[in-house]
């Protein structure tokens, strides 16, 4: 699927109903998708964020499989109008014992896009689930030995400018309290060892936007979520990665050694049956 303004250009593949593709100007904004570093682009996280504890949920005594970031990722859309797709095989019971419907929805606002996951429960009982985005941007005039990469920065619900806290850090997937808070700069920049210990995750609602600035600090792009719940940054910890992804949730991965049902997870959403909720979050480039 191709969308186009007098200002910008996206594509959406059928896979994942995933945004592959955003240009401004005959210019490139995401990641390219090389499998060298990482091969996806901007993958839809559902109906899990980040990693359940032994990639296991547990529902009402029984066990499932559950892999990092849920299956919507992988699964199949077909379009169902002008920027609108809905997943097909969107019957998981073997891993996921609901029954629901996933809708994606894409639009164009000048120079922003407004990318909108609604999500049905068409079960006879209450549904619970997370959702997040993990949008993934080209570095601009990204040079391997020139450091930092660019900076990025950091903004409440209120647009005001604030340096966020980290409270936990990941061990396998999984977050452990860290030994110490670590308070991150309002212009954080990007360093070659940023992210040597994986994601840096922000938790309790802090951040409502990020921008991602390049190595001069000029403002490239902004990615916003007003309902985002935490807020991750990320790029693989591999030499010459010439990308980092600004990822709002409303989700987060499990505690190390986490057990409970999934209505004990943290961040978890409860849906009422023929209930709808929508997750939106916003692309605006500069």
């Amino acid at each position: 699927m191709i969308l186009s303004n007098d200002t910008i250009t996206i594509e959406v593949a059928e896979q994942g109903a995933e945004l592959v593709s955003l240009k401004k100007d005959g210019r490139e904004y995401m990641w390219t998708g090389d499998a060298n570093y990482w091969n996806r682009h901007a993958p839809i996280l559902f109906p899990v964020v980040g990693k359940p504890f032994n990639n296991e949920l547990h529902i009402d005594g029984r066990s499932y499989p559950m892999k990092q970031h849920g299956f919507a990722r992988d699964s199949r859309f077909e379009e169902m109008g002008v920027g609108c797709m809905r997943m097909v095989d969107a019957d998981r019971r073997e891993v996921y014992p609901f029954l629901l419907a996933l809708e994606a929805r894409y639009r164009l606002q000048g120079s922003a896009v407004e990318v909108t996951w609604a999500v049905e429960n068409k079960d006879s009982r209450e549904l619970y689930f997370q959702i997040g985005a993990h949008p993934g941007f080209l570095l601009p005039d990204y040079k391997p030995d020139e450091s930092p990469h660019g900076f990025i920065r950091f903004f409440d619900k209120y647009d005001a400018e604030v340096a966020p806290v980290v409270t936990s850090c990941l061990v396998d997937g999984n977050r452990v309290p860290r030994a110490a808070d670590v308070q991150l700069l309002q212009e954080m920049p990007l360093m070659s060892d940023t992210f040597a210990h994986d994601a840096l995750i922000i938790e309790q609602a802090q951040v409502a936007a990020a921008e991602l600035c390049d190595r001069h600090g000029r403002p490239v792009l902004r990615v916003s979520c007003p309902q985002a719940e935490a807020f991750g940054i990320w790029a693989p910890d591999k030499e010459g990665c010439p990308f980092v992804c600004l990822e709002p949730w409303c989700g987060i991965c499990d505690t190390y050694g986490f057990a409970g049902d999934i209505a004990e997870r943290t961040y978890i959403h409860r849906l009422a049956p023929q209930g709808r909720y929508e997750f939106t979050y916003f692309i605006k480039l500069y």
